[in-house]
């Protein structure tokens, strides 16, 4: 596949604190875009084959998942609690790139990363760090690629305790940023207890977690279909590195 890509591969050294918006990948003097053979260069490898689900398997609600052209599908009606497709491996410190696009504008939806499984179990809830997919109330609170706690510590980046002006701000350019009827390209970082993430090239999160009894350093991926009357997500040329 040649499809093009917006690649950030988020090498700076990092600052602390939490700064939205302040960046990207050319100011960082990083490419601005790459194809599926520059990631590869790149030392990135595919998450997800384009033609099954191999690596993967679905935990939690009633959703269901598959592959369609060369993507995996999310979907569902009346769905019974928040489901998961999860990567069978974890990961670490890794940069981690794909592309995601809302069906149904109804759904709400984001990705799992160093997530786990409550106690360890199979059927245990999957929390963790979320990168939220974010269609609330259509573009009246934009916030994909901001940072959730699913099932634990809710809202990091922007923090639920947040000035107004800063979640206006953060709505503001998750606006200008989102296609709706188009793909997204989502770039999250993890080095340590460091988290930032890119939507369509521009950097929306840099955070730092200090919460020591919560900071998750490794887990899994997963994507996820929101419990609620309908969802329809898809997502594809999902790629990593390690570092």
């Amino acid at each position: 596949m040649k499809t093009s890509l917006l690649l950030t591969l988020l090498l700076a050294v990092p600052a602390l604190g939490d700064h939205h918006g302040e960046g990207n990948q050319e100011s960082a003097g990083l490419p601005a875009k790459s194809d599926i053979a520059a990631l590869e260069e790149a030392g990135f490898t595919a998450l997800f084959n384009g033609k099954d689900l191999t690596g993967w398997k679905k935990v939690g609600g009633s959703a269901s998942y598959e592959v369609k052209d060369g993507a995996i599908r999310g979907f569902g009606r009346n769905i019974n609690g928040n489901t998961f497709l999860r990567t069978e491996k974890e990961y670490g410190d890794f940069i981690y790139t794909f592309q995601f696009k809302f069906v149904d504008k109804s759904g709400n939806s984001g990705c799992m990363f160093r997530a786990f499984q409550k106690d360890g179990k199979p059927d245990g809830r999957v929390t963790g760090y979320q990168c939220e997919h974010d269609n609330f109330k259509h573009g009246k609170r934009a916030w994909t690629a901001g940072i959730y706690d699913e099932a634990r510590r809710g809202w990091l980046d922007p923090n639920k305790k947040a000035s107004a002006e800063l979640k206006d701000k953060f709505t503001e350019q998750g606006n200008r940023l989102f296609k709706w009827d188009d793909w997204n390209t989502i770039v999250i970082k993890c080095k340590g207890n460091h988290i930032e993430t890119y939507l369509n090239g521009e950097k929306r999160v840099d955070f730092t977690d200090t919460d020591e009894e919560n900071t998750d350093l490794k887990g899994f991926f997963a994507l996820q279909v929101h419990g609620g009357p309908s969802g329809d997500v898809l997502w594809k040329n999902l790629y990593l590195k390690e570092l």
